[in-house]
């Protein structure tokens, strides 16, 4: 596997992502690609979920009553001579190679002191650690005071609790269901890094899943993934210093290791990533500890992805209880409990799993588990799924003679699919450059193409060909990009 600085190159060279952070070209369509797979998936295809998009810069007692202003924070060190930041638990991940998620401020500087731990940049010491709340302040209105502070939204989450009651009664929907949104996020990070994997600006896709709170064991969909396998690393195997170990959700759940409603959703995320062509051997599901479980987190397991620096999450999948809803009724003083008909007695759902997922490090797992140097042809072959590729198929001339004919091919593809039309050099290096780029389908228009009506479709991953009618082309590319079409059976 590349580097993580290899691959920041190499998504600035071909376009997918610019050195000062704006984002154009081959990433914004890889991640609307992905945000529309997502939403189709987990929001069109289910009956259970319905979506909502909530607004960025909202009411500051949100944020008061999730708890985030009180205690969303890092820990912060800073250098006594040149005023270098670091935020703690990775300066001690960095340098003394600990596991250091969860430790307390108390912790930090008992850790830094016995092992003098000095300043990266100038050697010189550090100051004492102390939390740093990472919510971006912001105003409302004309007057810059403290009564019109608010702030940018560190999560999505909490509009969909905050707004409950609302999709409850405008859906109809039954217990168990979710809601979902996507969309920004903004944390004052004290040391953004590794490229797009953490940024102080990012997007979500997130689910909150609620349950009926005397239902908790009760998954009506476990049957769909009790044969499901997945590279589990509990709590248990972690304080054993044990290794992960690949099993069936049947067996996790059998000693207690998994409660049903995580063993299902950790399934589904799982699939989501492995259908969409990620390696599963480079992922696993790892429990927090106790000490690093958010304050309102009975229990939750992070998806992670093996990247280059290491096992790091890729989606957190929480159990929240009723602590959301609890927190926005004792602060607001709404009513956000549902009647319940069984029982006749309100109640208060339980959010039993929150998948939360991050555009940008999805984006970046799809990028390097597609990221191939073929020696044969000497060049990159990025091996995206179709669904994903920012461009779905290129339309080449063989020579700029059949400029005209050829562009009547891609004229009548550009509707329906994001098609590229590149004329420019020898066609081994036209198909280099698609390789490159992900595009899974190149389209060759030669001369035989103006007596028989064909075109020659190439497949990126393995350089086959097949000759197909050009009136049949629309549905081809369709059935191979939509539908799973094996290039073989054409």
């Amino acid at each position: 596997m590349i580097s993580i600085e290899e691959m920041a190159s190499f998504c600035r060279r071909k376009g997918f992502v610019y050195p000062n952070s704006e984002i154009y070209g081959g990433m914004a369509e890889m991640k609307n690609n992905i945000k529309q797979n997502w939403w189709k998936f987990h929001v069109n295809n289910r009956e259970d979920i319905v979506g909502i998009d909530g607004s960025i810069i909202t009411h500051p007692k949100i944020w008061e009553a999730s708890g985030h202003v009180a205690g969303f924070a890092d820990i912060m060190l800073e250098c006594k001579k040149c005023n270098e930041r670091y935020r703690a638990d990775q300066l001690i991940e960095d340098v003394l190679k600990i596991k250091a998620d969860g430790l307390s401020v108390e912790d930090v500087n008992k850790i830094l002191k016995q092992n003098k731990v000095k300043c990266l940049k100038c050697s010189n010491s550090l100051t004492d650690a102390n939390e740093f709340n990472l919510m971006f302040e912001t105003y409302v209105g004309p007057k810059r005071n403290k009564d019109n502070i608010t702030f940018l939204r560190p999560e999505t989450a909490q509009l969909m609790f905050t707004n409950f009651k609302y999709v409850v009664e405008n859906s109809r929907l039954k217990l168990p269901f979710g809601i979902a949104q996507t969309g920004k996020a903004f944390r004052n990070e004290i040391s953004p890094r590794h490229f797009l994997f953490r940024c102080r600006e990012f997007e979500q896709m997130e689910i909150e899943y609620f349950i009926h709170p005397d239902k908790i064991m009760d998954c009506p969909h476990i049957h769909e993934v009790l044969n499901y396998e997945i590279l589990v690393y509990s709590a248990e195997m972690q304080k054993k210093d044990n290794k992960p170990v690949k099993m069936s959700m049947k067996k996790a759940m059998s000693g207690g290791m998994l409660k049903p409603w995580h063993a299902y959703w950790l399934s589904v995320e799982h699939k989501w990533f492995v259908d969409l062509g990620v390696n599963e051997e480079n992922l696993r599901v790892r429990q927090h500890l106790s000490d690093e479980k958010s304050h309102y987190a009975l229990d939750t397991w992070d998806l992670e992805y093996k990247f280059p620096f290491g096992w790091k999450e890729l989606q957190g999948i929480a159990n929240r209880t009723d602590f959301d809803l609890k927190q926005h009724i004792k602060h607001s003083k709404k009513d956000l409990t549902l009647y319940d008909e069984e029982s006749k007695k309100k109640i208060i759902p339980h959010v039993v799993a929150e998948p939360s997922l991050g555009v940008d490090r999805t984006f970046l797992v799809f990028m390097f588990n597609a990221y191939d140097y073929d020696k044969d042809r000497k060049n990159i072959v990025l091996k995206l799924h179709p669904k994903l590729a920012p461009i779905k198929a290129a339309v080449l001339p063989l020579v700029n003679k059949l400029n005209k004919e050829a562009k009547k091919v891609y004229d009548g593809l550009k509707s329906e699919f994001n098609c590229f039309y590149d004329s420019s050099g020898s066609i081994g290096r036209r198909y280099a450059r698609m390789d490159e780029s992900g595009t899974p389908y190149c389209i060759t228009f030669d001369f035989d193409s103006l007596k028989d009506k064909k075109v020659t479709i190439r497949n990126r991953d393995d350089t086959k060909q097949a000759r197909i009618p050009i009136k049949n082309l629309k549905n081809i590319l369709n059935n191979l990009i939509n539908y799973g079409g094996k290039f073989s059976e054409l």
